[in-house]
């Protein structure tokens, strides 16, 4: 019989945390099952949902060695729903609050500190509505790095009759709790190349430890390859920008 290395061995699979007001919600988690000690990932899910696609992404994280978990933020709105009628029940009420997104992360991120076997070390990750919310989890809560993948309504607000009722966060910039590394596209319309800038320089400006790439030929969702934006350059120089990112700081 052929040998699996344990290297490459993973677990993963839906289970429950506590998250926001000590809700308890679905959440996808991976982990390596070699011997550790393990940092930690936090995926944060696009506005589709906690969808085949988020969830991959997790595992991949798990493959190159870091216990990872996606908190289902509609948990509350569509329990047992499929991700696309999950994330159309979130859409009619404006997303998810921001108040509770920190509250889920920071479920999370005690989940994943209580492990035996941890660096105690978290980042946390998002793209599209997820890259606006790994922004605000790192100036909410003490994590150790944070990565933004497009996310669009840190600077700028909504366009009008938007289905995410949210406003911009700049103002939370100060409370930077830790590096943030930025993965943008320069087609993108949200975020828009000049509000990726200004976020940049009011970085500078707070002394907040960031780096920033963005991508010619590009546009929004340039990571998903199921989805036409996919642009594989792009994505494959974003992982290893990540891989580079999290073994810096984590």
């Amino acid at each position: 019989m052929t040998s699996i290395h344990m290297k490459d061995q993973l677990v993963a699979g839906t289970i429950e945390i506590k998250g926001s007001g000590g809700d308890s919600i679905e959440a996808y988690y991976a982990s390596p099952t070699g011997e550790g000690p393990y940092s930690s990932v936090i995926v944060i899910h696009h506005m589709p949902g906690f969808d085949d696609a988020t969830k991959e992404i997790t595992r991949n994280f798990a493959y190159h060695g870091y216990r990872s978990i996606c908190p289902n933020l509609y948990s509350r709105e569509a329990p047992g729903a499929s991700p696309d009628d999950a994330a159309a029940t979130a859409r009619s009420m404006g997303g998810v609050p921001d108040e509770r997104l920190v509250g889920d992360v920071s479920g999370a991120v005690d989940f994943l500190r209580s492990l035996d076997d941890t660096t105690k070390k978290v980042a946390v990750i998002g793209y599209c509505s997820g890259g606006r919310q790994s922004f605000l989890a790192a100036c909410s809560l003490p994590l150790d790095a944070a990565i933004d993948c497009y996310g669009a309504y840190v600077v700028a607000s909504p366009p009008e009759g938007a289905p995410l009722k949210v406003g911009p966060i700049l103002d939370k910039a100060k409370d930077l709790s830790c590096p943030l590394l930025g993965l943008f596209g320069e087609e993108d319309k949200f975020p828009t190349p000049e509000e990726v800038a200004e976020l940049d320089r009011t970085l500078q400006d707070l002394g907040k430890e960031h780096e920033f790439h963005s991508y010619p030929g590009a546009g929004h969702a340039f990571f998903a390859p199921n989805r036409p934006s996919y642009r594989v350059e792009a994505a494959n120089d974003g992982w290893q920008k990540i891989w580079a990112f999290l073994a810096k700081n984590l």
